[in-house]
């Protein structure tokens, strides 16, 4: 898989949250956004993921040099975000068997497999409205990085997460996200050391 952002820039207003940008990701490596709270750290990964279309430059999405259409490559992205939010009505259970009717988990994990992972072997049938911010950030992280899909988004993964879940999700990384195309936006080091590459963005104001 490859994004090629050539000359990429997007603004609000008469505010530029970056511009000039020029960048490849790719397959088996991994990459930070880096930027103070404010910075556009999260515009940035929207564009990316073409949830955000930028005012300037061009996003070109590739597997083996095919090119994907921008409205067909939602299929290969999994997403966990501190602003996406979950059905509270649900029960855990009830969320991952709703997900995987639109997108694969892992092929070699069952939902009860995932759950045991997760830890939420005493609270998987409880409505996630009732669910701690940890425990919800958990649900999230879990559901991107479980699915069966080539390019994962994450932004400041840990947001909400005691030491234990910081640990927790290093473990799943470590795990889950190698030969994948992994993008992180993040202003916390513990989040983003592990990256191969990394990309300041006030670089590109």
């Amino acid at each position: 898989m490859k994004i090629t952002l050539k000359s990429a820039g997007k603004r609000y207003n008469y505010e530029w949250i970056f511009r000039n940008l020029n960048s490849t990701f790719q397959t088996d490596k991994s990459y930070a956004i880096l930027g103070p709270n404010g910075s556009g750290k999260s515009t940035l990964l929207q564009v990316v993921a073409g949830n955000i279309i930028p005012s300037t430059g061009e996003i070109f999405y590739s597997e083996n040099e095919k090119i994907i259409e921008p409205e067909n490559f939602f299929q290969y992205i999994s997403i966990a975000a501190p602003y996406l939010e979950l059905p509270e009505e649900m029960t855990l259970e009830e969320l991952l068997q709703f997900h995987s009717g639109f997108k694969k988990f892992n092929s070699n994990l069952s939902i009860k497999n995932i759950i045991q992972l997760s830890g939420f072997e005493k609270s998987f049938d409880r409505q996630i409205k009732q669910y701690s911010s940890g425990m919800k950030q958990r649900a999230k992280l879990m559901v991107a990085i479980f699915s069966e899909s080539p390019i994962l988004l994450l932004d400041e993964p840990t947001t909400n997460l005691d030491e234990q879940g910081v640990q927790w999700w290093k473990g799943l990384m470590s795990q889950y996200a190698k030969k994948r195309l992994v993008i992180i936006a993040s202003n916390i080091e513990r989040e983003y050391e592990a990256c191969d590459e990394k990309i300041i963005l006030a670089d590109y104001k």
